[in-house]
């Protein structure tokens, strides 16, 4: 079992800056794919970044490439989301996903994520 707790989310206005991070709890944190996810007022939730296990490959969603970063310190057992030139469109709650993988490949799918954190929200004033 791995429990993922986010951290980072708040009150932001357009154009700002915010950095989530995703402690996560096992040591082996270095052999796990990591995501994150979010769910807007009235949307239905949405991949927004993953990270391969060892950082080797990066993926995002068309909406926040070129904005957001997605990045990880395996020594603390952290992800980090970079947000920049923040939109009120990216007002959710973020998740912070993970599942165990041993390849580069960037899993877009939610279904293949087994463990989720409580979320985080992110809110972005006009």
């Amino acid at each position: 079992q791995v429990q993922l707790v986010e951290s980072g989310g708040g009150l932001v206005q357009a154009g700002d800056s915010a950095r989530l991070s995703c402690a996560a709890s096992r040591r082996t944190f270095s052999t796990y794919a990591m995501g994150w996810f979010r769910q807007g007022p009235g949307k239905e939730r949405e991949f927004v970044a993953a990270i391969s296990w060892i950082g080797g490959s990066t993926g995002y969603a068309d909406s926040v490439k070129g904005r957001f970063t997605i990045s990880r310190d395996n020594t603390k057992n952290t992800v980090y989301l970079q947000m920049n030139s923040l939109k009120p469109e990216d007002t959710a709650v973020y998740y912070c996903v993970c599942k165990i993988q041993y390849t580069h490949t960037i899993v877009y799918d939610a279904a293949e994520y087994p463990y989720w954190g409580q979320g985080t929200q992110v809110t972005v004033s006009s």
